[in-house]
């Protein structure tokens, strides 16, 4: 019973290279540098220079709609109606960075939302975000 030739005739050198330890270290490498990633941009310290001004330069001014899950509208935690809503929104249109922030409760309809969303457009708003939860 034999389970190898042993014919010194035809044995030549093995030169494949074993590719488990070089993988081995790659993956290594690589969740070492996953891992420290975030510690590298995290590391530099710069001392900023003060200044003497107590106003944020550029502050923006951030306004809450909501709309509840009745698809009553809150601005700012104060009911209003639709077209108290277009005023409202037309005086606030005149700061350029004035940032709506649109919180809507899951269960209004999507017509309510972009009903809402038109009339910011059209008050002249152009910068809106919406608020939602992480899942």
């Amino acid at each position: 019973m034999a389970f190898g030739n042993f014919d010194s005739e035809r044995a030549a050198p093995l030169s494949e290279i074993n590719m488990t330890p070089l993988v081995d270290v790659m993956l290594v490498l690589l969740v070492v540098f996953i891992v420290g990633m975030p510690l590298m941009q995290q590391s530099v310290r710069v001392e900023l220079p003060k200044t003497a001004s107590t106003q944020k330069a550029g502050a923006n001014t951030r306004v809450t709609l909501a709309i509840d899950a009745a698809g009553q509208l809150w601005l700012d935690e104060r009911a209003v109606g639709e077209a108290e809503l277009s005023a409202e929104l037309a005086r606030l249109a005149a700061d350029p960075a004035l940032e709506l922030e649109l919180q809507a409760d899951r269960a209004v309809r999507y017509e309510a939302v972009a009903r809402t969303l038109a009339q910011a457009r059209e008050a002249g708003i152009s910068r809106i975000g919406f608020i939602t939860t992480e899942r």
